[in-house]
């Protein structure tokens, strides 16, 4: 299995490029752990990863 850790910006830079501009840079920072490397992601998934982690992003800075 090949794990690999990329930041957020370099999926939607490769899948959904129209987004970064969208984006936070500290949301663009994130750490995305993917469990079949970024070669396996399609743009569908890069949109469902860029939901979740900014909910999660969301989440964590409601709590500070």
């Amino acid at each position: 299995m090949l794990m690999e850790t990329v930041k957020l910006s370099r999926i939607v830079m490769k899948l959904t490029p129209d987004m970064y501009p969208c984006l936070k840079s500290s949301e663009l920072d994130i750490d995305i752990v993917l469990k079949y490397g970024l070669e396996a992601l399609e743009a569908e998934d890069a949109l469902d990863i860029v939901k979740y982690s900014i909910s999660e992003y969301s989440k964590g800075a409601l709590l500070h």
